[in-house]
């Protein structure tokens, strides 16, 4: 009895053509995200309707502002995920930078006079600041000793907000964005589509810098810090270094979507200072696949739709016609949000961004004999 085999050169042979097809295939689908940013770029041209996702037409002024929120959301986990999923750093105090960006914008707005380019980047400024002065105390600590530190700044800083020094902050109330010193083009309900676009911009703006500085040598190292510190200690390098950047990074974009936020809600609110804020930044990472590319994105994005249409759902008739035992439950719109979450972390263990492995997986099992 004889084995056949190739010859050696037709078997390279045949494994070059392989690596060049697969070459040619990540080509083909390397730029396939701008096929995604151009129809968000035309969305606020479209009459289309969704039905059960959005009342009227998509380009309304009403589903243009929640789309900006859910954009705005999206980048502001997909910036959080490099202390969490790429750095391992499980801060409860994100939320500050975030509020840094829209009060400080807003405050010196109101009591300076200053112009929105000017408040911007003074705010943006304070934002790096703070991230750098708090996340070098923060740093000195690990494990839960790193978050409880975080939680703390996070609720000393919601509490000065709400106590309102010297009228500055509004307290419970907050204050509302001075419209004479905004553009013209943001402000007003007939504007609706600029304040998208600038919540678009911002999008693109986290996912270009969060990309790149994964990808890059100090994204490397984030990665080995996650898996094992005391290996990157080993090498000769110093963790702290590298996760102070990693924590500057991520509050100096949390505090450039706080800028983006106050442009479209029209002012700085306490809620965006509370732990509470944070711990929905974290259930937007889990949800969405923590440590992906995508994944945070998708959560946020899930997140804060899901936030805002399970309200109406809640309150709708087909609800209200229920009875009692399914009403109750139902007409909140809290078990809603958290039934879904749950939902998805049993069903989908890695977050949303597993669906289409799974999807698959499964299908290879079924056709298998």
């Amino acid at each position: 009895m004889t084995t056949a085999t190739r010859p050696r050169g037709e078997s390279r042979a045949a494994d070059r053509s392989a690596v060049t097809r697969s070459e040619r295939f990540r080509r083909a689908t390397r730029w396939w995200p701008t096929l995604p940013l151009v129809a968000l770029f035309l969305v606020p041209y479209s009459a289309l309707p969704l039905p059960g996702l959005l009342d009227g037409p998509i380009g309304s002024p009403g589903n243009l502002q929640l789309l900006s929120l859910c954009l705005v959301f999206g980048a502001l986990a997909t910036g959080y995920d490099l202390l969490l999923g790429h750095t391992g750093l499980l801060s409860f105090g994100h939320a500050l930078y975030f509020a840094a960006g829209t009060y400080v914008t807003n405050t010196i707005m109101l009591e300076a006079g200053l112009p929105l380019a000017v408040s911007a980047l003074l705010g943006l400024l304070a934002g790096v600041a703070l991230s750098a002065l708090l996340g070098a105390v923060s740093l000195r600590v690990t494990g839960i000793g790193f978050s409880m530190v975080t939680l703390a700044f996070a609720q000393a800083a919601s509490i000065l907000v709400q106590r309102d020094p010297g009228g500055v902050t509004g307290g419970e109330e907050g204050r509302a964005a001075p419209a004479d010193k905004l553009p013209t083009a943001l402000v007003g309900i007939e504007h609706t589509a600029n304040l998208y676009w600038v919540a678009l911009a911002y999008l693109v703006v986290v996912l270009l810098i969060v990309r790149w500085a994964v990808r890059s040598p100090t994204g490397r190292v984030w990665e080995g810090i996650k898996e094992n510190e005391r290996r990157v200690e080993v090498l000769g390098l110093r963790p702290y270094g590298f996760k102070l950047t990693a924590f500057v990074l991520a509050g100096t974009l949390a505090a450039l979507g706080g800028i983006v936020h106050l442009l479209l809600t029209g002012g700085a609110t306490p809620q965006t200072t509370t732990s509470d804020f944070t711990l929905s930044l974290l259930v937007m990472v889990v949800l969405g696949g923590s440590g992906t590319r995508w994944g945070p994105l998708a959560g946020g994005i899930l997140y804060t739709w899901a936030d805002h249409r399970l309200g109406d759902l809640s309150g709708s008739g087909a609800v209200t016609g229920l009875p009692a035992v399914l009403r109750v439950p139902l007409s909140q719109p809290l078990f809603l949000l958290g039934a879904l979450f749950v939902a998805v972390i049993y069903l989908l263990p890695g977050g949303l961004v597993r669906l289409p492995a799974r999807l698959r997986a499964a299908r290879g099992v079924a056709v298998e004999p």
